[in-house]
């Protein structure tokens, strides 16, 4: 566990373990909830398929491409629950591969047309 107070500035950084320079991670989705075991039914989503859904969410700076590093402001779910658990998805790619999803950042999804 990492303890911190309501609001103060909380920094992650991720990072992948390999041998191969040129592949870069990119953070698709950061999810947080109450409960360890169910990130659906009440959850609050900082980042969404590379949209930042949360306005004190943050990516920052990192000289390697094989991390991550990113940040939020803590809070918390009410006042019931005294932690808040965090899953995030995050994305392998090949450094300069610009079809690949690390590099196409926020996608937002467009509604189909149900003409006739």
């Amino acid at each position: 566990p990492y303890y911190v107070d309501l609001n103060q500035n909380l920094f992650l950084q991720a990072s992948l373990d390999s041998s191969d320079p040129n592949l870069v991670v990119f953070v698709d989705t950061c999810v947080a909830s109450p409960d360890p075991k169910n990130f659906r039914t009440l959850a609050y989503q900082l980042i969404r398929s590379g949209c930042v859904k949360d306005p004190t969410y943050s990516s920052y700076y990192s000289p390697y491409s094989e991390v991550a590093r990113f940040g939020f402001n803590a809070f918390s779910f009410v006042r019931r629950y005294s932690s808040v658990y965090l899953q995030c998805e995050l994305v392998v790619c090949r450094y300069n591969d610009y079809s690949s999803r690390c590099y196409q950042g926020c996608l937002r999804r467009f509604k189909r047309n149900a003409g006739s």
